[in-house]
């Protein structure tokens, strides 16, 4: 399979068209250079609140109404596009009301036209103290005839329990769609992701927002691009990247992803993290303090 990880720029539309326009333009560009799944980045669907005028989409809170108000549409124009396509598509997360609270919330689409979810677990300090966003349902994880496809948002990437659970229900690819406004942030997620590829002898594909949207406070500054990321082990790239982009440049970073490559590994890898992970339990609680 051919997986395409997206450096996305936040961009402001005067019409729907516009915005329909340019998710078709990057989903046809992914497609016609063989991508069978491609990965959005998290909160790239905050520019739907330009729809909404300056004065909205500027507002922190209003904002995610804002978003909210276009995400059925947007989720009828990716499915389509899924569609046209024969394309697997992870849509841009955005905030969207569930119940008595606001989640991040990611859309997977096959190509049928199909949609499942995965909700943000662990929120940032922006996200709770700022912006009031909170962790949604459970991990899950999708059966795909590529392989069993799980996704962690951004912050989650950096929590090897939630990576764990993946792994532990069976995923084999981890999609990280991502959020960071500087270096840092990005470096954290990077981090993370090939942290995940490295202990769950997996493939995780991060998606990033790029360039600036001073009309947006939750996006207004993006630093990022796209990266695949694989265990340096048999059979892959010694450095534990497949592929990545160029900082901050717009476009699709493409890798070759072989998901009997990933099973052989953890069957018979120069290393068995996957195998060997349950034998931390005894250990864990056996750190001593001692002078010295």
């Amino acid at each position: 399979m051919k997986v395409a990880a997206a450096a996305y720029p936040i961009d402001w539309h005067d019409s729907w068209a516009s915005y329909a326009d340019k998710i078709r333009r990057w989903v046809y560009e992914a497609a016609e250079n063989g991508a069978q799944m491609m990965v959005f980045p998290e909160y790239g669907a905050m520019e739907l609140a330009s729809l909404a005028g300056a004065e909205r989409a500027g507002d922190l809170a209003q904002s995610i109404t804002a978003v909210s108000e276009r995400v059925a549409e947007a989720d009828a124009l990716h499915a389509a596009l899924a569609q046209e396509t024969g394309t697997y598509i992870l849509a841009a997360s955005a905030p969207v009301p569930d119940r008595d609270k606001v989640v991040n919330r990611a859309r997977f689409f096959n190509p049928a036209g199909d949609m499942v979810f995965q909700d943000k677990q662990i929120m940032t300090r922006f996200e709770r103290e700022d912006w009031d966003i909170a962790g949604g349902g459970p991990l899950k994880v999708f059966d795909t005839p590529f392989g069993k496809v799980g996704i962690l948002i951004c912050y989650d990437s950096e929590f090897p329990l939630l990576g764990r659970s993946l792994i532990e229900a069976g995923a084999e690819i981890i999609l990280v769609p991502s959020a960071t406004e500087a270096l840092a942030g990005y470096t954290r997620v990077r981090i993370g992701a090939m942290s995940r590829a490295l202990e769950g002898q997996c493939v995780t594909v991060m998606a990033s927002n790029v360039g600036e949207a001073p009309w947006c406070e939750a996006v207004d500054v993006n630093t990022g691009m796209g990266g695949v990321f694989c265990p340096p082990d048999k059979g892959f790239a010694a450095n534990g990247v497949l592929a990545e982009g160029v900082m901050n440049t717009p476009g699709w970073t493409y890798a070759e992803v072989d998901v009997e490559q990933i099973r052989q590994v953890r069957l018979d890898g120069g290393v068995l993290n996957v195998l060997h992970w349950q034998e931390q339990y005894p250990r864990v609680n056996r750190a001593e303090i001692s002078s010295f």
